[in-house]
């Protein structure tokens, strides 16, 4: 005779012996969970020491920044009054002339130069044909005769 075939009959003891089921199968995927669970705390721990470096490195870059930012604010700073003035004279309506009255300096002298440096070349070469005349026929003083 099976001493468990009136198991079934008794309340209650099926819903016990389904609960021990479920928790002898948890039981038995609790290393795995563990194992699981021991990965992830490793993974974060890399993220950790990856952001804390990080931080680092930002914080070291972020320092350097103040640093030139602190070494260059004096300097600008002095040059704030004469910007200040440069821009009071670019916002005058002269200056928007000056390219055209460039041109025209450029149109109307520029020619006047190169005339004036040929008329200079040519004054050159006449100043020299005059030395060499002069210097082939002698001085006057050479023609007299001596006293």
């Amino acid at each position: 005779m099976d001493p468990f075939r009136n198991f079934g009959r008794i309340p209650g003891l099926s819903d016990l012996l389904t609960l021990l089921q479920q928790q002898t199968e948890a039981l038995a995927q609790l290393p795995r969970t563990l194992t699981d669970l021991q990965g992830t705390v490793r993974q974060l721990t890399e993220a950790t020491n990856t952001a804390r470096d990080t931080i680092a490195s930002a914080q070291r870059t972020a320092e350097r920044l103040e640093t030139l930012v602190e070494e260059l604010e004096e300097p600008v700073r002095q040059l704030k009054p004469g910007l200040e003035r440069v821009g009071r004279v670019l916002d005058d309506p002269a200056v928007d002339t000056v390219p055209d009255t460039l041109r025209r300096i450029h149109d109307d002298v520029m020619p006047l130069i190169a005339g004036l440096r040929q008329a200079q070349e040519r004054m050159g070469t006449v100043t020299g044909s005059v030395a060499g005349l002069l210097r082939r026929r002698g001085r006057p003083e050479d023609d007299e005769p001596p006293a």
